[in-house]
């Protein structure tokens, strides 16, 4: 996933701790899914006028709920149970860097919000094909695997309407700036059976 450009890589020895608790990494990615179409709307409410960006987000909040879905599937088929909705630490430092690195304009806000989601988006990518090529589960593996290719190009989405709508912000400089506060905060994770944990 060198194409990702992540600083730190995952550690394989993750997966041993998510093969601990599968019910927790399935009820955790399926908020995720949730909280990614949520984002994509987000991103619709607040830049309606842009017909381009609104469908697109359109395209991923529809896609990020059928994953939703085909996750929830799973839960029902091993006759487990989606648990409530956990904070996701990761995503909220990242929110918060978010926040503090806007200026307060709108092409800013637009500009944060999109390299956000991008680099969750690459983040998740990169863990899911982790756990495809670690994960014991033969059919976890496999699902995985097929969700890390169909979800691949989503950051690449979020960073091309980042570049195409940015005026005055450079934003191939501010990706690198996400990278390296990427790094410093992932390393902290990968000790939960989380997707970011």
């Amino acid at each position: 996933m060198s194409v990702l450009k992540l600083k730190l890589p995952t550690d394989p020895r993750w997966v041993n701790i998510v093969e601990t608790n599968i019910g927790e990494i399935l009820s955790d990615h399926a908020w995720c899914e949730q909280k990614a179409a949520t984002n994509a709307i987000n991103l619709i409410i607040n830049n309606s006028e842009k017909e381009d960006l609104v469908t697109a987000m359109l395209a991923i909040s529809i896609e990020e709920m059928e994953h939703f879905k085909m996750v929830h599937d799973i839960i029902k088929q091993r006759g487990l149970t989606l648990e409530r909705e956990r904070k996701d630490d990761y995503v909220n430092e990242l929110a918060k860097y978010m926040k503090q690195s806007s200026d307060g304009s709108r092409e800013s806000g637009l500009i944060e919000r999109l390299l956000f989601a991008a680099m969750i988006e690459a983040r998740s990518c990169e863990r899911f094909k982790v756990l495809s090529e670690n994960i014991k589960d033969a059919e976890l593996a496999k699902f995985y695997r097929d969700l890390m290719e169909s979800e691949a190009s989503h950051y690449t989405t979020f960073i091309g309407f980042a570049r195409k709508y940015a005026e005055t912000v450079d934003v191939d400089k501010r990706w690198q700036e996400w990278l390296d506060f990427e790094a410093q905060v992932i390393a902290r994770y990968g000790t939960k059976e989380t997707v970011h944990g």
